[in-house]
């Protein structure tokens, strides 16, 4: 390995491993052995690549979350792929709707909301995920009802930006 090659990975190691580390424990429902191993091979594939670690062609983190995302789904899909049963043992049927990706996705959304400032993620929670009519939440907020309005848009902004670092197209 080059001094540029490790001088590359130090780099890349003390501006994202926190940050992807943290992604990859709630990406595997907090089973951390399996999430420093998607850390290994995220980090791997990033050596073997060292061109996308040009941060003139995208966003590094971005990136690395895109490419963790994708090495769990792989490994469900390969678990799932592997499972056998004796025909005396066999499970009941299954839901017919795949939701993984819906999951994985709630989970980069919330890992997403945690990025934005306090007031914007309350609104966001109030107006979206409570269902809260403008009115309500101001009163619930203690703002006027334009606070709530102008934050929403500024917060859907800031959201939509977050996502969009963290590889997630909108």
């Amino acid at each position: 390995m080059s001094d540029n090659q490790v001088e590359l990975m130090q780099r890349l190691h003390a501006e994202h491993a926190a940050a992807l580390w943290g992604y990859c424990v709630r990406l595997t429902g907090n089973d951390r052995a399996r999430a420093e191993d998607v850390v290994q091979e995220t980090l791997l594939r990033a050596w073997r690549h060292p061109s996308v670690l040009d941060e003139s062609r995208g966003s590094v983190r971005a990136w690395l979350f895109t490419v963790a995302r994708h090495i769990v789904i792989d490994q469900w899909r390969a678990h799932r792929a592997h499972g056998e049963y004796a025909v005396a043992d066999v499970p009941e049927v299954a839901d017919p709707v795949d939701r993984t990706d819906q999951q994985l996705l709630s989970w980069v959304v919330a890992d997403a909301l945690l990025t934005l400032s306090a007031e914007h993620r309350a609104v966001l929670v109030d107006c979206y995920y409570r269902g809260l009519p403008v009115a309500e939440a101001a009163r619930h907020l203690d703002v006027p009802e334009g606070t709530v309005k102008s934050r929403t848009h500024y917060a859907l902004r800031a959201l939509r930006l977050a996502l969009e670092e963290m590889g997630v197209g909108a």
